[in-house]
């Protein structure tokens, strides 16, 4: 796994985060389980992850989940901004199989992606946020183990239909061409 942090990787971290902060207002709420939602947001971190590789989705994760906690609800739920930044971490590191910038993004990358992404998905969501908010909020483990579980079940659907659907287009138009390249 190669993790190279050049202009292109600090450009997309930086678009990718402010992305993600913006998109932390859109959700549609599940209303059976508190403070749990369907996020775009979810499948804009997969896919620049996807793209740029561990080290732009787990800052992006990290930094995008926590800037829009405090902007947008005043404080930082640490047990969940961690999680997205592992998230970010996982799917980037398998980047270099889904040939998204190369253009090779076809059936058989984007089974890989969405296989790899309800397993990071389920890593995050079903096992470390409750944990971590048992550990550090003392919430009570039927709560957040079901909170967990639905978290995982909405990213899932969203990532694998907005994060298939990104990289496909972004494979067929963005993926062969850039407009960043190095000066002489």
């Amino acid at each position: 796994m190669k993790t190279k942090f050049g202009i292109k990787e600090v450009v997309a971290t930086g678009i990718g985060t402010a992305l993600f902060v913006v998109l932390t207002t859109v959700q549609i709420p599940l209303g059976f389980i508190p403070n749990t939602a369907l996020q775009p947001r979810a499948a804009l971190l997969a896919f620049f992850a996807a793209v740029f590789g561990p080290v732009v989705g787990g800052i992006m994760g990290l930094l995008g989940h926590a800037l829009g906690d405090a902007l947008f609800y005043g404080s930082v739920w640490w047990s969940w901004v961690f999680p997205d930044a592992l998230f970010g971490v996982v799917i980037g590191a398998f980047a270099v199989h889904f040939s998204i910038k190369e253009g090779g993004f076809a059936k058989k990358e984007a089974i890989r992606f969405n296989v790899i992404q309800v397993i990071a998905n389920a890593l995050v969501w079903i096992v470390v946020a409750p944990l971590l908010d048992i550990l550090i909020y003392a919430e009570p483990a039927n709560k957040v183990f079901t909170q967990g579980f639905f978290a995982f079940l909405g990213n899932i659907i969203v990532v694998g239909i907005l994060g298939t659907l990104l990289a496909l287009g972004y494979a067929k138009v963005g993926g062969k061409s850039s407009s960043l390249s190095k000066e002489d």
